[in-house]
């Protein structure tokens, strides 16, 4: 496989970071796949190129639009063209939110993510001061508390019926204010993989995800039920993601999934056991230097990932059983030393890493460098290339 990237990508410096299109295409395909008849909602934060969100746009046949990240990058996305923007995270950055609603005023659909009293007060604020009634999504939290440990994300304050009430009676008394959507992401099964290194982890989490989605299931049903209550014309019930589509596909509620990592399949969702992805982006270093027989150094590599500091945020070699990180070292900033086994490597040759998440390797790169077959198929900017930085 290596070998086709080295031809295609033959006369390219490096480092550069590649996307193999003939992968993207079947994981679009397993995407829309496992998710049915329910719309699909492209995460954009897994993403981060304008060219690839409009070639995975074109290529499912029921995008209902985006899940955005940031304000100024949501402004962005409008700016280029793009609809039906919902922000996944509540902003309360008031310039840029001003901005997007004269965008509302002539026709496109931005809707914001809230779960507190103060995004309610400000984007209220804001929408009576330009005329625009403001569409908002009540983000619920699906998270399950097994006591001994909690399993999920605290993030919204929304966990129970008793919060989300007078919360809904907030908005109810805010006329400058619409709720459109609902969502419920349960990121314990959509972003937690049940084959991590440590095998009795991976059982562990295994069990809690069976518990979790009975839980998830019902406490869902009910928000979105009571929220309905106050607010009957629910536009979109928001769920899921790329580890829980089969799951999130079933629940009854849910009238879209968001999806995002699965195209790219970054090394993380190598941990599902359940999802068949195939590698379709990442990055290539440079083998610069040979202190012993069975060591290189590659110039660069510490592409590491957010999240919980530990070993599955580093980047993954392509061909892992050839290639591993020297224990005290691991992916340098500028040098990354590397064990070689049963392969001979030159001063000069390409190793092919893949990034631990998805979206953030395109924000060390300007380009992803496209391959088709065995022929390179020419640069897909990334939000950097455009001279954006949004987080």
């Amino acid at each position: 496989m290596t070998t086709r990237l080295d031809q295609a990508f033959c006369d390219l410096e490096r480092p550069f970071a590649w996307l193999d299109l003939d992968a993207l295409d079947k994981n679009i395909q397993m995407v829309q796949e496992a998710c049915g008849g329910k719309q699909i909602r492209i995460a954009t934060k897994s993403i981060r190129s304008i060219e690839v969100l409009s070639y995975i746009q074109k290529k499912l046949v029921n995008v209902v639009g985006f899940m955005t990240f940031t304000a100024a990058e949501t402004l962005f996305l409008l700016e280029q063209g793009f609809d039906d923007l919902l922000l996944g995270y509540p902003v309360m950055e008031e310039a840029t939110i001003r901005r997007l609603l004269h965008f509302v005023k002539e026709g496109k659909i931005v809707t914001f993510m809230v779960d507190r009293p103060e995004h309610i007060e400000l984007l209220a604020k804001l929408g009576q001061e330009l005329g625009v009634r403001v569409q908002v999504c009540i983000d619920i939290n699906v998270s399950n508390d097994f006591k001994v440990l909690y399993f999920g994300t605290k993030r919204s304050s929304l966990y129970s019926l008793e919060t989300l009430t007078p919360f809904l009676q907030t908005i109810q008394k805010t006329p400058s204010i619409e709720v459109v959507g609902a969502m419920g992401y349960e990121a314990q099964i959509a972003g937690v993989g049940n084959r991590p290194a440590n095998a009795l982890k991976g059982r562990v989490i295994e069990a809690m995800q069976v518990q979790a989605k009975k839980q998830v299931t019902q406490f869902r049903r009910l928000a979105i039920a009571h929220i309905k209550a106050y607010f009957p014309n629910l536009r979109f019930v928001n769920g899921g993601g790329s580890g829980s589509m089969t799951y999130t596909n079933q629940q009854k509620e849910v009238t879209e999934i968001t999806v995002g990592s699965a195209f790219y399949a970054p090394a993380l969702f190598d941990q599902f056991t359940h999802l068949q992805l195939e590698k379709a982006a990442g990055f290539a270093l440079r083998v610069t230097r040979m202190p012993e027989k069975n060591i290189v150094v590659c110039h660069g590599g510490g592409y590491t990932a957010s999240g919980a500091i530990a070993m599955d945020r580093l980047p993954v070699f392509y061909d892992p059983t050839t290639f591993a990180y020297l224990s005290l070292e691991g992916a340098g900033e500028v040098q990354t030393p590397i064990k070689v086994k049963g392969k001979s490597i030159n001063i000069g040759d390409t190793i092919y890493f893949r990034h631990a998440k998805a979206g953030e390797l395109c924000e060390r790169f300007q380009v992803l460098h496209a391959i088709r077959g065995d022929k390179y198929a020419g640069p897909y900017t990334t939000y950097r290339g455009d001279g954006q930085c949004f987080l």
